[in-house]
């Protein structure tokens, strides 16, 4: 099979740039693989749908660059196709002085990254969230939104279906041939290859002889969903998240069909796919990935040591519950009873350092263009990230 460009991987980035292709170049030919039969199995279609605003990060990363556009164009395709759409908007809430400077720290990053943010005192909270608890102030980011990323992943295949690009399921990358794509359905050619095999970019980019000084370190996601019949949030309640990693930290997300999660965790993962039980367990992986976070573990780079300990205290119900009461006024807490699917963040590591990637990376050689570290926001930028991916190197 041969095509213009072989885009490797049908998640969000890959879809979004098999779109933006389509605009720039109409006539050409797009082919892409994806080695799960279905759409969405992993990181595109098990995060929690939140569009972000884009004050969390520094004004000189791609995160920075592309989440305020990302934003604004994923709530246009949502309404252009009549998909689920929650506009509700997010507090941030600090728990004592240090936090508070943090948040100021985040209002002046929003502030300098053209976003619309606010800093609000506990009458104005109470206004907009009245369950939400915070000490003196709050962030308020009223463009926060939340979609269902199943359904948009499988509006946008069609659209770029339509379009005319061939997706392959069930076509699994093997290995490079020399200018042959190997996989278990067949070879493929293409004048350009685009890897964005998410939890493997870091392994594909390295068959093209790129991304040897990066390694995906899996971190696993979980949520508790709230099961009974009332609401008793309206708003995502966010705490401030610790500077020193890439996480969020727990906080209530109201999903765009209305239904209330709590998390999520981050605690290292053992495999890339290590959503529960021993399913696609690989020995290979399992080595890697212990070893090398024993190995962060012992230096403490980024952090990493306090994180995992703190990520380790919430495996249990009651862990999570227990994040809950921070957060709100007044919460039932068992009413969070039930797990919902876990996801995995295909978290990079530079090598060099044993530190985490907190940006996009982007890799690229005259036949071939590899998206590493495409995690959150990367669902959020999808768009406008993926028309500068073609613009910049296609």
């Amino acid at each position: 099979m041969n095509s213009d460009y072989l885009i490797i991987g049908a998640g969000i980035v890959g879809l979004s740039i098999a779109y933006a292709i389509q605009k720039k170049y109409p006539d050409a030919s797009i082919v892409i693989i994806e080695k799960e039969v279905e759409l969405g199995l992993h990181a595109s279609g098990r995060n929690s749908g939140v569009l972000h605003a884009g004050f969390y990060y520094s004004s000189n990363t791609k995160k920075a660059q592309f989440t305020k556009e990302g934003n604004a164009r994923m709530k246009a395709f949502c309404k252009e196709h009549n998909l689920k759409l929650n506009e509700c908007g997010k507090v941030v809430i600090a728990k004592n002085p240090k936090e508070l400077q943090r948040l100021e720290d985040l209002y002046e990053r929003g502030k300098a990254n053209g976003v619309e943010v606010e800093l609000i005192d506990e009458a104005k909270l109470a206004e907009i969230e009245p369950n939400a608890s915070t000490y003196r102030k709050a962030l308020y980011s009223p463009t926060t939104a939340t979609v269902e990323p199943l359904e948009v992943l499988n509006k946008l295949a069609s659209v770029v279906k339509e379009n005319g690009a061939k997706i392959y399921k069930g076509t699994k990358f093997l290995y490079l041939l020399g200018k042959k794509i190997v996989t278990d359905n067949g070879n493929f050619e293409a004048k350009k290859v685009i890897n964005c095999a998410g939890l493997y970019a870091d392994r594909v980019a390295q068959q093209f002889g790129l991304g040897e000084h990066y390694l995906v370190v899996p971190f696993k996601g979980k949520y508790l969903e709230y099961t009974a019949d009332d609401k008793p949030v309206s708003t995502n309640i966010y705490p401030v998240p610790n500077p020193l990693n890439p996480f969020l930290g727990v906080h209530f997300t109201v999903k765009a069909d209305g239904k209330i999660t709590l998390g999520p965790s981050a605690s290292p993962a053992l495999w890339r796919e290590d959503y529960g039980a021993c399913k696609n367990f690989d020995f290979e992986e399992f080595g890697q990935t212990l070893w090398t976070d024993i190995k962060m573990f012992i230096l403490n780079r980024s952090g990493f040591r306090r994180l995992a300990i703190e990520e380790c205290k919430r495996f249990t119900k009651s862990a999570f519950q227990e994040e809950a009461k921070k957060l709100v006024r007044h919460i039932d807490p068992k009413k969070f009873s039930k797990w919902g699917n876990a996801g995995i963040r295909a978290q990079l590591v530079d090598k060099r350092s044993l530190t985490l990637v907190d940006d996009f990376i982007v890799e690229a050689d005259e036949n071939s263009v590899h998206i590493l570290n495409a995690v959150s926001p990367a669902f959020t930028c999808s768009f406008a990230f993926a028309d500068w991916v073609v613009e910049k190197y296609l």
